[in-house]
C-alpha cells in the first residue's frame, strides 16, 4: 500500500520531464555557497561558511561567512521559527542554542538561480525547478532577514525537548544537509518542503511524535501543531503563547545589537 508521501511524489513530483537535479547551476549569491560540515569521532562538530550576511535591503547585501568548532554535547537547545508569508504558506526553520548563549540555524530552503524569483505558482506547477538547499547561518542573518527587511510576521518558540533528543535532531540535520551536497534533490511543494523535512527530522529522533497532518501542508498552521503534540509549552492558551513569542518589535529594535540573538528573547 502506498504512503500519502509516495502517492504525492509519484503524481507530482516522480518522473516527470528529464530535469535532474543538480549543484553545478549559476546560483544566486546568497545560495551559491555550501556550508562544509565536519564530523569529529570524539563528538566534535566544525562548520565552515556559517552564512551571517550584512543587509541593506532584502537583495542589497554584503555577503559573509565564519566557521565554528565545538563539541555536540555543548547544543542544548532548539527553537522553532515561523514566518508566515501568505494565507496558507509559511517558512519554518529551526535555531540550536549553544552552551555559550550563541545560536546556530539551520533552514531548508528552495536553491534559486541568478535572476530567479520565489513564486507559489511556479513551484506549484513547475514541480522540479528549484533545487534544495539546507542553509547554515547565523540568527543576524537567517531571522534578522526575515523580521527586519523583508518585514514578514516571525514567532520564534522554545521547543519542549532533553537536551539529547536536541542533539540527535541537530546531528540528523547536518546528515542530510552533507548528504544533499552529494545527492542533491528537487524541492517539492508537497512531499520536499522546509517544514515536513523538519517533520521528518522529528519523527527520526522520536518516531510518530508527529503525526500526518493536514497543517504540515498549510504550514502558516504549524505552530498550532506542535502545540497540540507537547513540543510547545502548553501551560499558556495558543493564542497567548503565539503573542509572546512574537518577536519582530524586539528584532527592530536590537537589529544591530551584537546580542541580538540574546534580545529577541529577552522578554520571552
Amino acid at each position: 500500500m502506498w504512503s500519502w508521501e509516495q502517492a504525492f511524489k509519484r503524481v507530482f513530483g516522480g518522473n516527470l520531464g528529464f530535469r535532474q537535479p543538480t549543484n553545478d547551476r549559476n546560483w544566486s549569491p546568497d545560495l551559491r555557497v555550501l556550508p562544509e560540515i565536519l564530523f569529529d569521532e570524539e563528538g566534535t562538530i566544525t562548520l565552515r561558511h556559517i552564512r551571517n550576511f550584512t543587509y541593506r535591503s532584502v537583495t542589497d547585501y554584503t555577503p559573509a561567512y565564519y566557521d565554528r568548532t565545538f563539541r555536540l554535547e555543548d547544543v542544548e537547545s532548539v527553537w522553532f521559527m515561523v514566518e508566515p508569508f501568505s494565507l496558507v504558506a509559511a517558512h519554518t526553520l529551526l535555531s540550536f542554542g549553544l552552551r555559550d548563549g550563541t545560536y546556530i540555524a539551520l533552514s531548508v530552503e528552495i536553491r534559486k538561480t541568478v535572476g530567479q524569483t520565489f513564486s507559489q505558482l511556479m513551484v506549484l506547477f513547475f514541480l522540479r525547478r528549484h533545487e534544495l538547499i539546507y542553509v547554515i547561518g547565523d540568527e543576524r542573518d537567517l531571522i534578522r532577514l526575515r523580521t527586519n527587511y523583508r518585514r514578514d510576521k516571525v514567532y520564534l518558540y522554545p521547543v519542549q525537548a532533553s537536551s539529547e533528543k536536541v542533539q540527535e535532531l541537530f546531528m540528523d540535520m547536518l546528515k542530510r544537509a552533507q548528504h544533499l551536497q552529494t545527492h542533491p534533490e528537487f524541492y517539492n511543494p508537497f512531499t520536499n518542503t522546509c517544514l515536513t523535512n523538519i517533520v521528518s527530522h522529528a519523527n527520526t529522533v522520536a518516531p510518530k511524535r508527529i503525526p500526518l497532518s493536514y497543517k504540515i501542508l498549510l504550514a502558516t498552521l504549524s505552530d498550532e501543531l506542535a502545540y497540540a503534540v507537547g513540543l510547545l509549552d502548553r501551560s499558556l492558551p495558543f493564542r497567548e503563547l503565539k503573542r509572546k513569542h512574537f518577536i519582530n518589535e524586539r528584532a527592530l529594535r536590537y537589529g544591530e545589537d551584537p546580542d541580538f540573538s540574546k534580545k529577541i528573547r529577552s522578554e520571552v
